[in-house]
């Protein structure tokens, strides 16, 4: 019996609204020097939360609403950055108001305040082979750093490292395929028809033969792998570039204790697949080269969580679950790439894990 599964629903309005000037100059006021608001733009990227691009009296800075609502938990990812700060990574923690607080709650929403980081994003295509090894070594000081700040998970110790071993749960093939029947009753019946239904209708029915085909190589249940606190969204969007050099990881919201290679194969998954859905093996290799080196992570380590993460692509609908059952349509230009990419994976399975491992 299958669970239910609910779409990873994005928090909030589809539309980024930005604060009226009364909200905006109530805000302002709590922090020494901050000035008064001259404008405030929405910021064009992002999914799960909304950001402004605030110009006041006394400078630039970028505005960010929590749509989650948890000062507590906000306040924590808060520290966490300033601690990394303090390690030298490139992070940008929010500024403190007259009274210490970073989070600002006005009414039901909640606010924090971050300097403008001049920057812009660049994914795997605009680094070259250098860069995509300095990515690597980025990905693998945030873990190593994470895990000097902040306490231990719970669990049993990996031998030689502080990182607790936890058990893994893979996606259930036989549960897929019922998400498969139901997204493809609603790509059907969507009117008018377009080409986005017409392709996920393709991919549908492409996935569930390689289901049926794969099924077999299942992670197996209780697989174990090292697990430690990850940023959990590590990718072009989250990280700000100027010139050659990374200057701001951002959005911490996802903050928490997961398998740390996976988060290197995901990331990596999403920095060099290319439009037409296959990855920059030379890139991938140079950047998982010098995570495993940065982490102290080996390369078995890094060939299981490629394999973790490639069944999980082939399971995963999250795109399709957005458009069609809650009719938001943002992940729409992202999903022919992400698609193509788990046929093309699949096919390549031996050259992209040893790209991770090798």
């Amino acid at each position: 019996m299958c669970p239910p599964r609910a779409p990873r629903a994005p928090r909030g309005p589809l539309t980024a609204t930005a604060p009226d000037l009364a909200t905006l100059g109530s805000l302002l006021r709590r922090y020494t020097g901050a000035g008064e608001p001259r404008s405030c733009e929405p910021v064009a990227e992002g999914l799960l939360n909304r950001g402004y691009r605030l110009a006041t009296t006394s400078g630039r800075f970028f505005l960010k609403h929590h749509l989650d609502g948890d000062p507590a938990a906000i306040a924590r990812q808060h520290q966490v950055t300033a601690r990394l700060d303090a390690l030298g990574l490139p992070v940008a923690p929010p500024v403190a108001d007259a009274e210490g607080r970073t989070v600002a709650v006005l009414g039901d929403r909640c606010y924090a305040l971050h300097p403008w980081i001049e920057g812009r994003h660049r994914n795997g295509a605009a680094l070259s082979t250098a860069q995509s090894q300095r990515l690597g070594m980025l990905l693998g000081l945030v873990h190593t750093g994470l895990e000097r700040v902040m306490d231990p998970p719970a669990g049993p110790r990996r031998a030689g490292g502080p990182t607790a071993l936890q058990p893994h749960l893979s996606a259930d093939p036989e549960c897929t395929y019922y998400l498969i029947e139901e997204l493809l009753a609603l790509t059907r019946r969507n009117r008018p028809r377009d080409a986005f239904d017409e392709l996920a209708e393709h991919r549908l029915l492409e996935r569930r033969a390689l289901l049926e085909r794969h099924a077999h190589r299942r992670p197996a249940a209780g697989a174990a792998s090292a697990a430690g606190w990850v940023h959990g969204d590590f990718h072009p969007l989250n990280l700000l570039y100027r010139g050659p050099e990374p200057v701001a990881i951002v959005d911490w919201d996802r903050l928490g204790v997961q398998p740390r290679a996976e988060e290197a194969v995901r990331a990596a998954a999403i920095f060099f697949v290319r439009p037409g859905g296959t990855l920059e093996l030379a890139k991938v290799r140079a950047y998982a080269r010098a995570y495993r080196r940065t982490a102290g992570a080996d390369a078995a380590e890094l060939s299981a969580a490629a394999h973790r993460v490639w069944w999980e692509r082939l399971n995963d609908f999250w795109m399709l679950r957005w458009r069609y059952r809650l009719g938001d349509r943002r992940a729409d230009p992202q999903f022919p790439a992400a698609a193509a990419l788990a046929v093309w994976w699949t096919r390549e399975y031996e050259a992209v894990r040893e790209a991770f491992a090798g």
